[in-house]
C-alpha cells in the first residue's frame, strides 16, 4: 500500500509540471500575442494595459526558459567538468 501511494504522489506531481510546462508555457505566450492584438486604442497600438499584460505574459515565459538552460547547463558543467553552480 505504500508503494501505491509513492507513486500516485509521484504521478499527480510528475503531470502537474508536464501542464505547466507543457502546455501551459505556450498558452501564457499566447495569451501575450492576444493580449496584444485585442487590446488596440483607436489609433491602431496596443493600449497601456493590454502592453503591460503581453509583457508579464512573455517574462514568465523567458524566465522559465531561462531557468531550464540554467538547470541543463549547471548538470552539464557539473557531470563534465565538476563545477557546481547551484
Amino acid at each position: 500500500m505504500n508503494l501505491l501511494t509513492h507513486t500516485l504522489d509521484s504521478l499527480w506531481q510528475v503531470v502537474l509540471v508536464g501542464l505547466l510546462l507543457g502546455a501551459g508555457l505556450p498558452s501564457l505566450f499566447a495569451l501575450g500575442v492576444r493580449a496584444l492584438d485585442t487590446g488596440r486604442g483607436s489609433d491602431g497600438l496596443p493600449t497601456p494595459v493590454a502592453r503591460t499584460a503581453a509583457v508579464l505574459c512573455f517574462a514568465v515565459v523567458a524566465c522559465a526558459i531561462l531557468a531550464g538552460i540554467l538547470l541543463l547547463a549547471s548538470d552539464f558543467l557539473a557531470g563534465t567538468f565538476g563545477i557546481d553552480i547551484f
